[in-house]
């Protein structure tokens, strides 16, 4: 297959780098930054510049920018896209994008999944692109519009063989839910909690709970406040459970209640084991 790239960050330079190095397609990719491009052809992580003569030749498209991005680019070069093309984007939200993308790629003719890979870092940029990044990854895709099986399972073979473990077939709004919780309170909270004057201090007296629940606190400003906004509904509703949660917990340490700090405790873990 020819295949376009649009944005080489870490998503989309890991989508390069391990499309080249795994399969026999050919990488066409676009980016702002003309040195990113220049970088990536350099090591080999793409074949060439994404224009409109190459991207009228592609049989796949991948989105790697952020939402209104995605949403830009498509509407601006929605006539270049070949009628049936399969066009996936790899947003952190999904409802915001599939819906005018739907309605787009319904004109055109293309074929338009949203997608989400359950991978990445706190780093971001080319730089930080490697081809083992979804190595026993999950792939999400919302299939809203799509019932062509052999769209469904070119895509499927398609991204197993870039070392996804399975792929997830969702809706938008169903994926909109989810995420709120499994990746975006995380690093809300991630966030919030290294702002505590202790964490000036902990130097020599933190261990791997303390990496663990910062490690993402570091992360890329402008593209999770994008993310944020975009699903806020949902993020909103996670956000007032955990206060409640939290309240429930600070509640029983002020007074000292051995029982109840027991019995929050004790549901906490069993949560964790059923949940996995």
């Amino acid at each position: 297959m020819q295949i376009g790239i649009v944005g080489l960050g870490l998503i989309g330079g890991s989508f390069a780098r391990a499309i080249k190095e795994q399969t026999k397609h050919t990488v066409f990719a676009y980016d702002i930054d003309r040195s990113t491009l220049l970088g990536a052809s350099l090591v080999g992580a793409i074949d060439g510049e994404l224009d409109d003569t190459t991207l009228a030749n592609c049989d796949l498209l991948l989105l790697s920018l952020y939402p209104q991005a995605v949403i830009d680019y498509v509407t601006a070069h929605a006539d270049a896209i070949r009628p049936g093309t399969i066009v996936i984007d790899c947003c952190g939200v999904k409802r915001v994008v599939c819906a005018p993308l739907c309605a787009l790629a319904q004109q055109h003719g293309f074929h338009f999944l949203g997608g989400h890979p359950m991978a990445g870092t706190q780093f971001w940029g080319f730089s930080h692109a490697r081809s083992s990044l979804f190595k026993g990854a999950s792939m999400i895709l919302t299939t809203d519009n799509v019932n062509d099986i052999h769209v469904l399972e070119t895509v499927k073979a398609f991204f197993l063989s870039l070392g996804f473990e399975k792929l997830t077939f969702t809706t938008a709004q169903e994926h909109d839910e989810i995420i709120a919780y499994t990746s975006q309170l995380a690093h809300v909270v991630s966030n919030a909690y290294v702002k505590s004057p202790t964490a000036l201090a902990r130097k020599g007296f933190s261990a791997g709970s303390y990496r663990d629940m910062t490690r993402v606190a570091k992360l890329n400003v402008d593209m999770w406040t994008e993310l944020f906004l975009e699903n806020s509904d949902n993020l909103t509703k996670e956000l007032d459970q955990l206060i409640e949660n939290l309240q429930q917990y600070r509640n029983a340490i002020a007074n000292e209640d051995e029982a109840r700090l027991r019995q929050l405790l004790e549901d906490g873990r069993q949560t964790k084991r059923q949940a996995g």
